[in-house]
């Protein structure tokens, strides 16, 4: 590698080392009773770790594992510039798109140009949803998201959500597999059990 390739590689890892502190609304639990809110690169990393569990669960022809590992240690990069956006906070779900944009022009835009286009393809496949690999990661993505609600604090009754506002965005998820039907319904079961969600 040359030089300006070098220095554009560090200061675009340099840049996604700010995804650590990007906070989302899940909380993760300590033993000792303490909690606190998880940061986005540690919702990518447990979402890669739900991906490498359940791909021999899912029906053939599987979809490519490393294709899918790809889009998930992309798909929330533009968060560094766009921030996480709750999954049920309705006024910021309307601007969405609009920021993860900008953002991407920015984030991406920092890579040389032939590994900026193709971590923007792997967010933007993921984004688009329309491929095996997309379809899996996006519900490995939704399981986390889920999970951290149980194993976390519960953070929809905090937040006012009733179990019934969850449906829609667990749904795509659900419809992938029977592997994740089986474990967002056990995660349901649990958050029910818990009286998570709001009433």
């Amino acid at each position: 590698m040359d030089a300006d390739r070098t220095a554009a590689l560090i200061g675009f890892l340099a840049l996604a080392d700010r995804l650590k502190h990007i906070e989302r609304r899940g909380e993760t639990a300590h033993p000792d009773g303490t909690s606190r809110r998880e940061n986005s690169a540690e919702h990518c990393w447990n979402v890669a770790l739900v991906a490498l569990l359940l791909h021999g669960e899912m029906p053939e022809p599987r979809p490519d594992l490393g294709h899918a590992l790809a889009m998930i240690a992309a798909h929330d990069l533009v968060e560094i510039e766009a921030g996480d956006t709750f999954a049920y906070d309705e006024a910021h779900l309307l601007t969405q798109a609009a920021r993860e944009k900008a953002a991407a022009d920015i984030v991406f835009g920092i890579l040389p140009p032939d590994l900026g286009a193709r971590l923007r393809g792997l967010w933007e496949e993921f984004e688009d949803g329309e491929t095996p690999e997309a379809r899996f990661a996006m519900a490995c993505d939704r399981a986390q998201g889920f999970l951290q609600g149980v194993i976390g604090t519960g953070h929809w009754r905090h937040a006012g959500i009733a179990e019934a506002a969850t449906h829609g965005r667990m749904a795509p998820a659900r419809a992938v597999a029977p592997a994740f039907e089986a474990l967002i319904a056990n995660l349901y079961d649990r958050a029910r059990a818990g009286r998570m969600f709001a009433e």
